[in-house]
């Protein structure tokens, strides 16, 4: 016969451990010197009564309150209190055991609420508290006390310490069962919140006791006959039916985390965990979502038909206790005195939006106007819904298409980093239900339910799409009702709906041949069709042009930033803006929601009515449609909220006109996309600012009006005072130097200007 397998039993005594857990829930304080001041952890130390407070001795009387459901320990202030640690240490290690001990702890320091329930109460508030009348009317009953999980109104969670370090899925090994583990990934699919039951409340038909029931696992042979002394008594064996709305109910959701890119080892494929989340903990997650989860690891065994093939072979999940996020959302972002001083400088400076725009990617030489539509698309336009609920779309689409070489991937790597939602694919690497949805099973239900694709886990951001022209066209199909809509309809297996897909979409592709042919018309180079090029808002063509001074430029660049591991010195002589303060700058931007003034809109409608004009012209790159008149819009609202503003100004609906055309320069000959001078610029800009709404020329106009548009521009206003100087024969400075007068420029002399 052989041997028993040893027992192992440690050194550990439980009821040590619940004194050492009554002592901390009592007397661990933080010391407060300002009320106004965050509290600093400390240990407990004896001091005025005044100078400190007890957080969990608080808390405890809002949960015997019903105030509040969740205490949420924090491992840092359990190794706090202790000098060694222990109490901490054994908490990692035996997480599972732990949560038990507290439950047991608490449960003896709360006090007793006896508050009558009201209309508001739930019906285990109204049941428990007839129970106790009718045991205390009882005189000398033995009737059965209720389960602790059922009188239990709170949960208790662990929250790691900061130290703690987050592994990927894979790293996480058989020796972590029953410990706290910290898990980083991205959440591929959430699943809908159902009630779990814990405990079964059962009722008998021959003697009307009540049985309650504790659910351990998740599954569970329910009681079949009463186990009453009054049915053992008179051997009646009476049928228990079970009460629902006695019985205790939990929130219950699964989610699946995916291994992030940089966790997936050569020639492996990402793997994924399963995660509990319970109670106040669901509902915490969107499909999407990058997160570092903490909870207990723990294994599940199969069961039905699945437990018959797999044998001895269990599954694994993780119990959640403490959700972070990565990467907030614009909404959920939280600013700190730091931070918002950095915004508030920013905001003051004139020239805030070059230096957002250079602090994209500052690593990656030139390419100034394609950061600043990447900065608008980050920024993004004001979504609008008519009175009749229409949604006119306020996210920006943008496609860079260029020459190899030219950093497109990088600019959309940088994107989907800034961006707290960003979603980077591949065109040859991705399907059309990879984008768009995919009908599966739920593992739980065994129901048929909609898996979200990139587009879908991009929703409230942006999807960055590589390699655009390599994608099947049947794909490529796909993506036509998200960029105009930003819906996707599905109709699949029995399931009918349309799923949100607010995203803004990055593209990057190169040219039919390659390389850009300049002897070949635009269409023959753009290998897209004209249906999904009126789709993107600007469409940027990057063409690697050689210049004897931008290419040497361009190699110091790229050998600086190999040498030294970060970009040189930025033009201007101002540093690079950090990526977590363009994140909170942006989220601040995007609260407002900017107006289009009367003369401002009459100012779009002739521009539009000027590009339509001039369409023939550039026929082959992309169609002038009102579409283009939407864009101008959105990028001038993008405009305005980079400066905090309520109202569109001229100056924005200039530069989005500038935008679209600089987008189209690289078409255009060497000749003639050469940086024009300041000063014609600059005196171009003064005579169409001296233009009315009806376009006549106006004999004075304001120099404070000029200089704002000049400094908007890109020019300082040191190029203002040279164009002044250098046309001083055709104005002259006037009202003490604020007005700038045309001399012997009458109306009717438009023309010869």
């Amino acid at each position: 016969m052989a041997a028993p397998a040893p027992s192992f039993y440690p050194n550990v005594n439980y009821q040590q451990e619940k004194e050492k857990i009554t002592n901390f829930l009592e007397n661990f304080a933080v010391e407060v010197s300002d009320p106004a001041q965050t509290p600093s952890r400390r240990k407990h130390s004896r001091r005025t009564p005044a100078a400190l407070q007890f957080p969990y001795k608080e808390q405890l009387k809002t949960i015997a309150d019903r105030t509040q459901s969740k205490l949420e320990i924090s491992l840092d202030d359990v190794a706090a209190f202790e000098e060694t640690e222990e109490l901490a240490q054994n908490i990692e290690h035996n997480t599972k055991r732990y949560v038990t001990l507290f439950y047991e702890v608490i449960d003896t320091m709360l006090p007793e609420n006896r508050t009558a329930p009201n209309d508001d109460s739930d019906p285990l508030e109204v049941i428990l508290f007839q129970r106790r009348q009718h045991d205390a009317a009882r005189e000398g009953t033995n009737a059965p006390l209720f389960p602790p999980m059922l009188t239990r109104r709170y949960t208790v969670c662990f929250k790691p310490r900061d130290t703690a370090k987050a592994l990927s899925v894979r790293e996480v090994k058989g020796s972590a069962v029953g410990r706290m583990v910290t898990v980083r990934g991205m959440v591929t699919r959430v699943s809908d919140v159902k009630p779990q039951a814990v405990v079964i409340a059962l009722s008998c038909d021959k003697c009307g006791s009540e049985i309650f029931q504790e659910v351990t696992s998740h599954n569970f042979t329910p009681i079949t006959e009463c186990p009453s002394a009054d049915c053992k008594k008179n051997a009646s064996k009476g049928k228990l039916y079970l009460q629902t709305r006695a019985s205790k109910l939990i929130k219950f959701q699964e989610i699946k985390v995916q291994e992030l890119t940089d966790q997936v080892p050569m020639g492996h494929i990402p793997r994924s965990m399963t995660v509990h989340l319970y109670d106040d903990m669901t509902r915490s997650v969107n499909p999407g979502d990058t997160v570092y989860i903490s909870g207990i690891f723990l294994p599940i065994p199969y069961t039905g038909f699945k437990a018959l093939r797999a044998g001895l072979i269990t599954d694994t999940y993780l119990e959640a206790h403490h959700v972070r996020q990565l990467k907030k959302q614009y909404s959920q972002m939280e600013v700190t005195p730091e931070i918002n001083a950095k915004i508030e400088e920013l905001a003051e400076d004139q020239n805030v939006y070059t230096r957002l725009a250079r602090s994209i990617a500052p690593e990656i030489w030139g390419h100034d106007d394609v950061k600043k539509a990447l900065l608008l698309l980050l920024v993004g336009g004001a979504t609008k819904e008519t009175k009749d609920r229409m949604r006119i779309r306020g996210d920006l689409n943008i496609c860079l298409m260029g020459d190899p070489g030219v950093a497109k991937s990088q600019l959309l790597k940088q994107i989907s980093k800034i961006a707290p939602r960003g979603v980077y694919t591949t065109g040859r690497g991705s399907s059309g239900v990879g984008l768009t949805a995919s009908v599966m099973k739920d593992p739980v239900t065994e129901e048929m339910i909609l898996e979200g694709g990139a587009l879908v886990l991009a929703d409230n951001g942006i999807a960055c799409i590589d390699e655009f022209d390599k994608m099947d066209e049947n794909d490529r199909t796909a993506i036509h009702e998200v960029m105009e809509q930003q819906t996707i309809s599905i109709s699949k297996a029995g399931i009918t709906t349309t799923l949100n897909a607010r995203a803004s979409i990055l593209a990057a592709a190169n040219p039919q041949y390659g390389r850009y042919n300049p002897k070949k018309r635009v269409s023959d180079n753009i290998n897209l069709p004209a249906a999904l090029l009126s789709r993107f808002d600007i469409l940027f063509l990057m063409l690697d042009t050689p210049t004897v001074a931008d290419d040497l430029r361009l190699a110091q660049h790229v050998a600086f930033v190999h040498m030294h591991l970060h970009h040189p010195r930025l033009d201007g002589d101002f540093e690079a803006v950090d990526t977590s303060v363009i994140r909170h700058y942006i989220a601040k931007a995007r609260k407002f929601d900017p107006i289009v003034p009367k003369e401002v809109g009459d100012y779009i409608v002739n521009a539009y009515v000027h590009l339509r004009s001039r369409a023939k012209e550039m026929e082959d790159f992309q169609y002038t449609s009102a579409r283009t008149l939407l864009s101008v819009i959105r990028m001038a609202t993008a405009l305005a909220r980079l400066r905090f503003a309520d109202e569109v100004d001229l100056s924005d609906v200039d530069e989005a006109l500038r935008l679209m055309d600089v987008s189209k320069a690289s078409l255009l000959d060497r000749e003639e996309t050469q940086a024009q001078d300041p000063i014609s610029v600059i005196f171009e800009l003064i005579k169409t600012m001296s233009k009315d709404a009806d376009g006549q020329m106006q004999s004075e106009i304001r120099i404070s009006k000029i200089r704002d548009r000049v400094i908007g521009k890109g020019y300082t206003e040191e190029d203002l005072n040279n164009c002044i100087e250098a046309y001083h024969d055709l104005w002259m400075v006037a009202a003490n130097g604020t007005k700038l007068r045309w001399m012997g420029v009458n109306e009717e002399d438009e023309e010869n200007f």
